[in-house]
């Protein structure tokens, strides 16, 4: 039996529903949410992802400030504009795009941007709230946006064993936290380069994200049948195509003839992660109210 489509695209415009709500009640204050984007060079990647944002904030009512700046840009320079956007009123999200250029230190950007402002939930703060239990603020998008989508899939996560494969702190890490954290109460596992015998985790596991940037990593001998997968790889292959590459996951394909319930890609974890940036921008306005 194919496995349920955990399909992304349809959660991510009922939470937009949610926040147009929102942000109507913000504009009769006389507020309007502003996100603030700062992109580093010309991945061209990192720009595709910018103008899904900058759609998804124009939808809604938010208002989108881009600032490009040169890849041979001095880091100190990248440094000024995120401390002027910390001190303009009038902005209320603020998002360095990855990936910076080389030699770049990300995790410094990051602990610059006003924790307040901190659409991204990446900030040394943001996380440490995290690590506490307290999931109030603003949250790590992808990690946020997993979480929903097996809350929408009325997923039950009781005592149930996850693996997450991957450890970085923008994706592996706080999603082990979300998993475990009270009133959710998985039992979580994190896999990763060093782990052995990674097939023979997940075989055991009732829910699985991969989350390593490793095309079809995740075959259907890896995969339980009936469990829940969800792929938050996204990766370019190279073809012959007109684009000249296609899009994978992590996962391969054929785990839908045995998981209860996959994620696909595209169209699963990446309007979620964007609609979770959308619904932190909306509350870091109604937080600096």
């Amino acid at each position: 039996m194919a496995a349920t489509v955990l399909d992304g695209r349809e959660m991510s415009r009922e939470i937009e529903n949610g926040l147009k709500v929102r942000v109507a009640n913000l504009l009769d204050l006389g507020v309007t949410p502003c996100l603030a984007v700062v992109i580093v060079g010309d991945d061209p990647a990192s720009h595709v992802y910018v103008r899904a944002k900058e759609r998804a904030c124009a939808r809604l009512g938010i208002r989108s400030v881009r600032i490009d700046v040169p890849s041979d840009v001095e880091f100190e320079e990248v440094v000024r504009t995120v401390r002027k956007l910390n001190s303009d009123p009038d902005v209320n999200g603020i998002l360095v795009q990855s990936p910076l250029p080389e030699g770049m230190d990300e995790i410094k950007i990051t602990d610059l941007i006003d924790p307040k402002k901190d659409v991204d939930g990446f900030h040394a703060q943001n996380l440490g709230r995290l690590v506490q239990g307290d999931t109030s603020g603003l949250l790590p998008c992808t990690p946020a946006g997993v979480m929903h989508m097996l809350e929408s899939a009325d997923v039950d996560l009781t005592g149930k064993r996850a693996v997450v494969i991957g450890r970085s702190r923008i994706v592996g890490m706080p999603q082990s936290i979300l998993l475990s954290q009270k009133g959710v109460d998985a039992t979580v596992t994190i896999a990763h380069s060093r782990t052995a015998d990674m097939a023979t985790l997940c075989r055991e596991a009732d829910v699985i994200i991969a989350a390593v940037g490793i095309s079809n990593m995740v075959t259907r001998d890896w995969v339980k049948p009936g469990s829940i997968v969800i792929d938050v790889g996204v990766n370019r292959v190279n073809d012959d195509s007109e684009k000249g590459y296609h899009l994978t996951g992590d996962v391969h394909p054929e785990v839908g003839e045995v998981a209860g319930a996959l994620s696909p890609v595209p169209g699963g974890v990446g309007p979620m992660t964007i609609a979770m940036l959308m619904s932190n921008t909306v509350r870091a306005t109604e937080m600096q109210q």
